[in-house]
């Protein structure tokens, strides 16, 4: 099971974070997880929103730059050592993690971890084979 994320890209500068979390608010988009990386010249916000098609429709009609992906969405332990078990399994399957970020959510007593890899057909095998919990977009 995988995640629809959008990936904004917006210049860096005063106001446009702003700007498009209002343009979000004001359509009744509601954000589950978001992290921001940046450059001197520009950044990129990505998203996991409770509607995706909703979000991507509103931010491309007011001339955002959108982007969609597959990401993997999984629940770690909320203790010492949850993240690094993860890592692990991807680390000896070979399969790169290009990112991850945290979900707001948590379930229980686990975070859930936004992880974009460069596989991701051979990163949701690993999931399954691990009995890794995979969370959908839906339960963010």
């Amino acid at each position: 099971m995988t995640i629809n994320q959008i990936s904004v890209f917006l210049e860096n500068k005063s106001g446009r974070l702003a700007e498009l979390t209002k343009i979000l608010f004001e359509s009744g988009v509601n954000l589950r997880a978001l992290t921001i990386a940046d450059t001197a010249d520009f950044g990129i916000v990505r998203i996991v929103a409770e509607d995706n098609v909703k979000a991507t429709e509103v931010l491309e009609k007011n001339h955002f730059i959108v982007k969609n992906t597959k990401v993997l969405g999984i629940e770690v332990a909320d203790q010492p050592g949850g993240l690094y078990k993860i890592m692990e399994l991807f680390r000896t399957n070979n399969v790169n993690i290009e990112y991850l970020y945290v979900s707001m959510k948590r379930n229980n007593d686990k975070a859930v971890v936004i992880f974009k890899v460069d596989d991701i057909n051979r990163g949701l095998e690993i999931v399954k084979e691990n009995s890794l919990v995979a969370v959908s977009g839906s339960d963010l």
